[in-house]
């Protein structure tokens, strides 16, 4: 730079200074007191729990040992390594984070604060670690692929709800969603919130064995599960489901099916109750009888709401990662009932009273009331072997009452 005058030398150099002053410092690529991760997050807390296992248990939703596998299992999944930048985040800080937003459904922003790991990196390692508890938990959740499979689960139906033949208890749930923006109302269901739907089946040991989530909540179960995978082999006969047989005392053979309630279509191969409209007392029988089996996936779907807390808030993610989150409690919940004795509490799931002869519900049993609709010959003759089999060779002494 050429100067003419020491004078004009001066005066640039004053300008320089003057704009050198009014540059903004450089940001923070962190806050100091997350920088204090070590001393100052809830590792440190979930340390002193150890001592008191039913504030670990209130605390991790599961307890120690069960806790402490599942680290196990998803480590080699989600380990960084770390650099000459930064210590890289823990397995076990990653897991305890992912548990608690599960448990309590806090936001990313409230999490930073126990966890003392910035939102943005939370958006990172929740979703992260979703995956691999999914992969990692892959064999808690399977849909049966043998004759043999599907029989055994209808034995167990037989044995403790007096249903034989029965494949599966189906029902949906809504999640609660804060909706993308210029969604409008494709969310809006009829309950009066937005949301996103869970199609799940459960087995008689109160475990999912088939979950698919992501169809908006403005459609009802009934065209939910039109829209899943299980239902489309099931309507092409690829589920591999027995042929009908006779069960036990039956003088006639009853088809494999499975059960919901009355939003789904009566199809051969799955029962719903009978319209109030069309009720006589064999029918009533009936629809007691089914509900017995059914309500196990409404009691599936209280027990692992309680637990995972996000289910009781309007979950704020991307779509995609709120199917990822719901599918993670989904199969969280299977590992629980294998891993985890006080998720078992018998308070929690219908319960035989040898007393009466008969089940109390965990929740108030409600007359299950089906609208009517086209359906086939086939489904309505399948449904109705089932009325003459449960007023039949199949009554139970109690059933009369319950209908009363």
């Amino acid at each position: 730079m050429n100067f003419n005058s020491e004078d004009e030398f001066y005066l640039s150099a004053i300008a320089i200074c003057i704009v050198l002053k009014k540059r903004k410092p450089k940001i923070k690529w962190c806050k100091d007191w997350l920088l204090k991760r070590s001393r100052l997050s809830h590792i440190n807390l979930i340390k002193e729990l150890t001592l008191e296992p039913t504030d670990w248990r209130n605390y991790m939703r599961m307890d120690e040992p069960t806790y402490f596998k599942l680290l196990e299992l998803v480590t080699p999944l989600i380990q960084k390594k770390n650099t000459n930048m930064r210590e890289a985040i823990s397995p076990h800080e990653r897991l305890s984070a992912t548990l608690r937003f599960l448990a309590s459904g806090m936001s990313y922003e409230e999490l930073k604060f126990p966890t003392l790991i910035s939102p943005q990196r939370l958006g990172v390692i929740i979703p992260d670690t979703c995956k691999a508890i999914l992969f990692a938990l892959k064999d808690y959740m399977k849909m049966p692929e043998s004759i043999s499979d599907w029989k055994e689960i209808a034995r167990k139906f037989e044995e403790r709800w007096q249903f034989p033949n029965c494949l599966g208890s189906v029902d949906g749930k809504h999640c609660r969603i804060i909706p993308p923006n210029g969604s409008g109302s494709f969310y809006y269901n009829y309950k009066g919130f937005h949301s996103i739907v869970l199609m799940a089946c459960a087995n008689a040991d109160y475990e999912f064995i088939w979950c698919e989530v992501g169809v908006n909540g403005r459609v009802s179960d009934g065209g939910a599960i039109k829209q899943t995978q299980f239902y489309k082999k099931l309507v092409s006969n690829n589920l591999n489901i027995p042929s009908k047989e006779k069960c036990q005392n039956s003088s006639e053979p009853l088809s494999y099916v499975f059960v919901g309630d009355e939003a789904f279509a009566l199809r051969p191969d799955f029962l719903k109750p009978f319209a109030r409209n069309s009720l006589t007392t064999e029918r009533k029988i009936f629809n007691y009888r089914l509900s017995r089996a059914r309500r196990l996936i409404e009691n599936i779907f209280g027990i692992m709401s309680n637990r995972f807390r996000i289910f009781h808030t309007s979950i704020n993610l991307r779509i995609d990662r709120i199917d990822l989150v719901v599918l993670t409690c989904c199969i969280l919940h299977n590992f629980l009932r294998k891993s985890d004795s006080p998720y078992n509490r018998s308070d929690l799931f219908d319960i035989d009273d040898t007393t009466i002869d008969d089940v109390l519900p965990a929740t108030a049993f409600t007359a299950l009331e089906a609208r009517s609709g086209n359906t086939s010959n086939d489904a309505k003759l399948v449904r109705d072997s089932y009325v003459r089999y449960f007023n039949g060779e199949g009554s139970v002494s109690w059933q009369n009452a319950q209908i009363n």
